[in-house]
């Protein structure tokens, strides 16, 4: 396997980790996607959500789980990975609602964490 379809298969695990996180309200999968410093910021509704990561699982823990291994719906849209920065771009289903996520990422002690995830709600 190649450098790079290896960098793609571990960023993608990260998503996993992220989506599955968000989607069944698992905070230690979501706590393993993020670094502990990331942000959370997008519209939701009229407000503006600037979120720290511990607010962001909060959320989502309070949201609830959708029922255990509930398929749901995401499609990385295009990835664009240079050294040890990746920024991808991210469609994917949470709540009925479709979203479509930023998400920067860094290669950081060996490996990819989201550092930033900037996202819109779909109307």
């Amino acid at each position: 396997m190649s450098e790079l379809q290896n960098e793609v298969g571990e960023i993608e695990t990260v998503i996993r980790n992220y989506l599955d996180g968000m989607v069944f309200a698992d905070a230690a999968k979501l706590r393993k996607a993020f670094h502990p410093g990331a942000c959370v910021i997008g519209h939701f509704g009229a407000d503006l959500e600037w979120l720290s990561l511990e607010t962001f699982i909060s959320g989502c823990e309070k949201a609830g789980s959708a029922p255990a291994n509930e398929p749901y719906y995401w499609e990385i849209l295009s990835a664009d990975i240079t050294g040890d920065v990746a920024v991808i771009k991210l469609a994917d289903d949470y709540m009925g609602k479709r979203f479509t996520d930023y998400l920067s990422l860094l290669r950081h002690e060996g490996q990819w964490q989201i550092v930033n995830k900037t996202f819109f709600v779909h109307p």
